[in-house]
């Protein structure tokens, strides 16, 4: 048995000061000594680094280190001149170099004193590149986050599946693939393009028990967001989002609450992007908001929180991102925020790409898909889909595990689905099989008398919002499927043809109030659920309150506030009218009409009840600065006719009308009158007028379309609805 005191435990200690190696790192460095093509799987925090330098350091010749990111190089050429004096012992070659810095490092290259040289695939490929390395010693190569290669990957970069041919012009020697992600799929795809199927593989768990994964609905994640920070003072966080424009308006909307937070993405200069980085690391900032160019082999043990702003866009990916928290094994909390709308979103993108690929990313979206909405355990589902099975059912360690999600029997609602999706041919997508199942009848169900269907009315008894949680399970399980070439269309696979011919009893987990878009799915009165506990007592005051200011204002109690607003409001506290339109559902208009009486109910129940009020209550927000929402309230201020408006901004009616609504909820005051009155007939527009005053239990437009759907249009709905909660509301 090798000892503490042999050669490669006093090489350890002399250039890393390490008494021991942590996991399989030393078998792993044993077999790239031997000279043995190596494949590298370990979760970030893990130590693959040393993997690789210390073998560099010990053989003959220069280690050429492939390496995806202009800043990771940064940082890992740092951080081994860190223990080593001589400089010259790790370069890096990529574009950031000028001509001086590039004669330095080639001059190092060629005296033999560079033992580690880190270099991207694209400069890889340059010919005077490849004739420089042509005159080396080549101990090996090392291919850092090697899940590049793969399609099926989550940061698939074209560069690196030339990267065999490139070793072999510029000469054979062994190849370690390193990779904190990579499911089994991935990793064949690896082994194959690098021409290293015999390679010994070594592959630690994923399994990081300190991690705690939570997936929260997307419900105002601003405030959830500084809600968190401000409770955990000090601790260092990342924030991920998936657009560059996101990163900047979430990182100006913490700093203007206090919090000390930076962006970071591409399309930044590289010098704020590196001073960004570098304040991160030396804790002159606490949160660093960042897409996912951020984060690779960023050494920085105590992250205490990584949150996903948007629903991540593969599963590997998203592991790979949470793993930058904890490192040192102590806390580690990963919160991701989950909208089906950021998926609906990310499949759109998918369209128009090959065939394959569009195979590719349908299948990463529904396994995060299937991901966020279980009610298992979600450690047991991750680590799952890495191969790995994890031994227990709970592991007091996720949301799922600590607050189990109630389960609903759901194979009559299931055989519905099934039996509507065959009964239209396959032909259609999930709004049109939504609308049959609930009965709702629309232009296109009468044009294709579908409203005929045995099918039609089966599911009325529950809302849309049931019926769409029934469909993406039934994805989940594989029941049915999203055609790949006519995007969208529902088909039902084998394994749903085998479920009709026998089924079974299966337990789905109850709607876990997802919203369908990141503002709740409809701009008044929002699917929002409160997401924390709220008063009960106060809550009971203020319901009264509403009823009895609705009664003497002759209005419906609901176009004043909704139960969601009131749950918000009595976990809120808002004594002040700047405070209450904060609260879900409250825009400046509501909150100068209506809310005086209830800030005067509220402040008083405060001071008697001696309660302290939370924090984070007023976020201050940045001035909403949407030249597309100016431009719609300029054009109505105007009076120009709503479709030739949406025509001109390249939108359909639909998609103004979402636009249109979140400025009415926001209490801007706009009238429409005029569109209404040369487009809809007068006594429609009383009918229509007439239900929400006095009929409506809320302004859901599920019920109206139900209720009113006969005669009139969603369309005809929207528009006057829009005037109603204007006329009212501002």
């Amino acid at each position: 048995m090798l000892q503490p005191d042999d050669f490669l435990y006093k090489q350890l200690k002399t250039h890393f000061g390490f008494n021991t190696f942590k996991g399989q790192q030393e078998a792993v460095i044993r077999n790239i000594l031997a000279g043995r093509d190596t494949f590298v799987l370990m979760p970030t925090g893990g130590g693959k680094s040393l993997c690789y330098q210390l073998p560099a350091l010990i053989m003959d010749g220069t280690a050429i280190i492939v390496s995806p990111l202009i800043a990771l190089m940064k940082n890992q050429v740092d951080a081994i001149r860190g223990f080593i004096i001589d400089n010259n012992i790790a370069h890096f070659l990529n574009s950031s170099l000028n001509k001086q810095q590039l004669t330095d490092v080639r001059e190092s290259l060629l005296n033999g004193a560079t033992k580690l040289l880190y270099v991207a695939p694209e400069s890889l490929i340059k010919e005077e590149n490849i004739q420089l390395l042509k005159q080396l010693k080549i101990s090996f190569y090392a291919i850092d986050e090697a899940h590049c290669i793969s399609e099926w990957g989550h940061d698939f970069r074209p560069e690196y599946r030339r990267l065999r041919t490139i070793i072999n012009d510029i000469g054979p020697a062994p190849i370690v693939a390193l990779t904190a992600t990579a499911t089994p799929k991935v990793q064949n795809d690896i082994q194959k393009n690098l021409g290293m199927l015999q390679a010994k593989l070594y592959k630690a768990s994923f399994n990081r028990p300190n991690l705690y994964y939570e997936i929260k609905p997307k419900n105002n994640p601003e405030r959830e967001i500084i809600k968190y920070i401000k409770n955990n003072p000090g601790k260092s966080g990342i924030i991920y989002c998936l657009n560059r424009k996101k990163v900047e308006q979430l990182a100006d909307i913490l700093q203007i609450n206090d919090i000390k937070a930076l962006p970071y993405h591409a399309g930044l200069d590289q010098a704020i992007r590196s001073k960004n980085q570098d304040m991160f690391l030396m804790e002159d900032i606490d949160v660093i908001v960042a897409t996912i160019a951020f984060g690779m082999g960023i050494d920085k043990p105590d992250v205490r929180f990584v949150i996903h702003y948007d629903t991540p866009k593969s599963l590997e990916g998203y592991y790979q991102e949470t793993g930058r928290a904890g490192r040192d094994g102590g806390e580690g909390h990963c919160i991701a925020f989950y909208s089906y709308k950021n998926i609906q979103k990310l499949e759109k993108l998918i369209q128009g790409k090959p065939l394959a690929e569009q195979e590719i990313g349908k299948q990463l979206l529904l396994e995060t898909v299937t991901y966020a909405e279980t009610g298992t355990c979600r450690r047991k589902v991750l680590l799952n889909y890495f191969g790995e099975q994890y031994p227990h059912d709970n592991c007091n360690n996720c949301d799922n595990c600590l607050h189990p999600k109630p389960m609903f029997q759901a194979q009559e609602d299931l055989i519905t689905l099934l039996k509507t999706v065959t009964a239209l041919l396959e032909k259609f997508k999930t709004d049109h099989i939504i609308n049959i199942i609930t009965g709702t009848l629309t232009s296109l169900i009468k044009s294709y008398h579908h409203h005929e269907l045995r099918e039609f009315g089966r599911g009325a008894a529950k809302p849309a919002r049931f019926w769409q949680t029934i469909i993406r399970q039934a994805l989940i399980h594989h029941f049915i499927e999203k055609e790949i070439e006519n995007y969208g269309l529902i088909k039902i696979t084998d394994i749903g043809l085998t479920y009709l011919r026998s089924p079974y009893p299966i337990l789905l987990p109850e709607d876990h109030s997802y919203p369908a878009d990141d503002n709740d799915n409809d701009p008044f009165t929002g699917t929002t659920k409160s997401t924390g506990s709220f008063d009960q007592e106060l809550f009971t005051i203020l319901k009264a309150q509403l009823h009895d200011l609705a009664h003497r204002l002759d209005i419906p109690p609901y176009a004043i506030f909704q139960d969601p607003t009131l749950e918000d409001i009595c976990i809120q506290y808002p004594t002040t009218l700047d405070e209450l339109k904060n609260c879900h559902g409250v825009g400046e208009g509501k909150a100068k009409k209506f809310g005086q009486e209830f800030i005067t109910i509220i402040k008083k129940y405060v001071d008697d009840k001696e309660i302290t009020r939370p924090q984070e209550i007023l976020v201050r927000t940045l001035i909403n600065k949407s030249s597309l929402k100016v431009h719609i309230i300029q054009s109505i201020d105007r009076k120009i006719m709503l479709d030739d408006l949406a025509t001109s901004k390249g939108l359909d009616m639909m998609q103004l009308l979402d636009e249109i609504e979140a400025i009415v909820a926001s209490g801007t005051k706009i009238s429409i009158s005029y569109y209404i009155q040369q487009t809809i007939d007068e006594d429609k527009i009383d009918n229509i007028y007439e239900y929400f005053y006095h009929q409506a239990q809320s302004d859901s437009l599920e019920d109206a379309i139900q209720a009113l759907g006969n005669d009139c249009t969603e369309e005809e709905i929207r528009l006057v609805r829009l005037k109603f909660m204007a006329d009212i509301g501002q």
